[in-house]
């Protein structure tokens, strides 16, 4: 009586372990790449339109794909002060409205995935929703991205515009306030995430 129950049991227990594993092998980690991948903000001002060029991003993609895509976890992470005008007055300016005295990181970090249309076999149309911190304050942002499957590749890409008032940010201004920075702001993200 006692081998009875045990029996079962202990197959039992082999086919949730195995069950689980596969369920684990399915899923894959893949890093971003920071020299691949291209984080841009687009902003306008009373003088002209400039742009920002982020130099250190990093993140973490964590996807299962059998038939299916199901996206785990993603996350982004922007060096405040790593992005750069190519003028030194513009960037100190920058820094002073994102406060990145107090705050060296901005960062998306995924809460759920809305919707996922299949485009082709390694391509796919993904909307989530997450939350992004901007100069420490975190609002719920909603981001439409392409996502491609390249080998040991993944590639996302995509754009959010809002405004920088959203998050406290009063826009920069230059030259004593002759120079006013627009409210709205555009990022756009081609980013490059790899197995290790």
């Amino acid at each position: 009586m006692k081998h009875s129950i045990k029996f079962p049991v202990f197959f039992l227990t082999v086919f949730l372990s195995s069950l689980f594993s596969f369920q684990v092998a399915l899923s894959q980690n893949y890093i971003l790449n920071n020299n691949a991948s291209v984080l841009e903000v687009h902003g306008t001002s009373s003088l002209h339109d400039w742009t920002l060029e982020t130099e250190k991003q990093s993140g973490k993609i964590v996807i299962a794909h059998s038939g299916d895509l199901e996206i785990k976890t993603l996350s982004f992470s922007v060096e405040a002060e790593s992005l750069k005008s190519g003028k030194s007055s513009m960037d100190k300016n920058t820094y002073k409205a994102l406060k990145t005295e107090d705050y060296k990181t901005m960062t998306f970090d995924l809460v759920s995935v809305k919707k996922i249309e299949k485009l082709s076999d390694k391509s796919f149309k993904v909307s989530t929703t997450g939350k992004m911190t901007i100069a420490g304050v975190t609002k719920n942002m909603s981001i439409d991205m392409i996502l491609k499957l390249e080998g040991n590749k993944v590639l996302l890409n995509g754009e959010k515009s809002f405004k920088m008032t959203d998050f406290g940010i009063d826009p920069p201004k230059a030259l004593l306030g002759t120079i006013k920075t627009g409210d709205a702001i555009k990022i756009e993200f081609k980013s490059v995430f790899e197995t290790k």
